[in-house]
């Protein structure tokens, strides 16, 4: 039977009222209790319609407050939709016109009984129904305008639930995932659901989030690949204990395999994993447990979805074959809010065009070759900036890299590659020399303080092309 998640919190707040959900470490907690109760004074007060779309505009300090308000909204049926506080005010703007938001809820504006405000209805509303519409959570734009991804409740809370809560070897979960992302939102769902007490901090720095590990003995540790590559190159485990987390996940983008390698050093008592799903895709996902034997794979189907390598059309390929990257997600499937036409292009029958190539081994691990928007075009070649990535985090002294195309008189492209960190670029491209084919070594090298960002924390591209 499907639930959604006010489902999952009535009963967390039923069974154990005074436990712990969330903290947002040096700001405060959240106990289900206080949760289920606030949550539901804003469902109360809301003056929404059920479907009317909601605007939820939080900064990081502000998890507990976003938790209350998302699970408010819900409850009175109406779809949230999270925004980042850190993203453009006229981006903002746009995303709130496209989805039509009726109402924009900020901190500190929470509808509550303690405001004084007029209940909209008696009671709390009727509760949302699994195939109602949850969430709309709008992409990175890292190829392009952001678009709405529409989610229902039984797509939400698919595999949550279970007698058998998620990462019961840890009693705290910590992150650093901000408001507005895919993996934000998974992080709120394992407050309702997971095991372990959820902590975070209002502001990610290496030194901040390893002290927070060290403060609560976390034993389950979520991050990004560039916040994974800040912690080492700012050898945060060294001047702190971070012999509690057995399990460090990686999601968002791909984990270099050098960079798996060297967290392997750094947390020596953990298993090191890699998450590759995306926005649209969700809940299906791969998870790949670091293996120095396929260093480069993102793993294998999980949490009941499917993976295949397909032709633009959707045909299967053989093994070892490079095309398309589909997944097919076991829940209700999300879809292009507004956007028939998008939708049209990218979800096929329950199955997902991801917008990256790969292939699978004979095991069925997958393999990521690029970004299909990423591939360099030069000459007669195809070149993966993936792998040149994989090859220019391999020196020493790249803490960064982050390769891409750029303008060639004769060629149409050439490689570029922007690193970070004291590596001198004659030295770096005698290191490159063998280990990259002739037609994937960089025609030009830049280095930076810091590679470009989006809010979720992937590398902007476009910005590298363009700069």
């Amino acid at each position: 039977m499907s639930v959604t998640l006010p489902d999952l919190l009535r009963a967390r707040a039923a069974a154990d009222p005074d436990r712990v959900a969330m903290t947002v470490h040096g700001v405060g907690s959240l106990t289900f209790g206080e949760w289920e109760h606030r949550s539901n004074s804003v469902a109360e007060r809301l003056r929404v319609r059920p479907g009317d779309r909601v605007g939820l505009v939080f900064g990081n300090r502000d998890w507990l407050e976003y938790a209350v308000a998302f699970f408010g909204v819900v409850k009175a049926g109406a779809v949230a939709v999270p925004l980042s506080d850190r993203l453009a005010a006229a981006d903002i703007e746009a995303m709130l016109a496209h989805c039509g938001a009726s109402t924009v809820l900020r901190p500190g504006a929470l509808p509550s009984a303690e405001t004084g405000a007029a209940p909209f209805s008696e009671g709390v509303p009727d509760p949302p129904r699994p195939h109602d519409l949850a969430q709309i959570l709008y992409t990175s734009g890292t190829t392009g305008r952001p678009k709405g991804v529409a989610a229902t409740h039984a797509n939400l809370a698919y595999g949550c639930g279970g007698r058998r809560r998620p990462f019961t070897h840890s009693e705290h979960l910590a992150h650093a995932f901000p408001i507005g992302t895919n993996a934000g939102q998974w992080m709120l769902v394992n407050a309702v659901d997971a095991h372990p007490r959820v902590v975070t901090l209002p502001r990610f720095t290496p030194g901040r989030f390893a002290a927070l590990i060290e403060h609560y003995r976390a034993g389950t540790v979520f991050l990004v690949p560039a916040m994974a590559i800040e912690l080492l190159a700012a050898r945060a485990h060294a001047s702190h204990d971070l012999s509690s987390v057995l399990l460090l996940g990686s999601a968002a983008a791909p984990l270099p395999s050098q960079v798996a390698t060297d967290l392997s050093a750094a947390f020596p008592n953990s298993t090191i994993t890699n998450y590759y799903t995306s926005t649209e895709a969700a809940p299906a996902q791969t998870v790949m447990i670091f293996d120095p034997e396929r260093p480069a794979s993102v793993g294998r189907p999980a949490s009941g979805g499917a993976v295949k390598i397909a032709t633009v059309k959707g045909d299967p390929l053989p093994p070892n074959v490079t095309g398309e990257v589909w997944m097919r997600s076991p829940a209700a499937t999300r879809t292009y809010y507004g956007d028939p036409h998008a939708s049209g292009e990218v979800f096929r029958s329950g199955w997902v065009r991801m917008g990256d190539l790969g292939y699978q081994d004979d095991d069925g691990y997958l393999y990521l070759v690029d970004r299909e928007s990423d591939v360099i075009k030069s000459g007669a070649y195809k070149v993966s900036t993936i792998h040149v990535e994989e090859v220019v985090h391999q020196h020493p002294d790249v803490v960064e890299a982050a390769a891409y195309g750029v303008p060639h008189p004769t060629l149409g492209k050439a490689v570029a590659v922007a690193v970070v960190g004291p590596v001198a670029h004659d030295d770096l491209r005698m290191f490159l020399k063998g280990r990259l084919a002739p037609h994937e070594l960089p025609a030009r090298l830049v280095t930076l303080d810091a590679l470009p960002r989006n809010h979720g924390g992937k590398v902007d591209k476009r910005r590298l092309r363009h700069d």
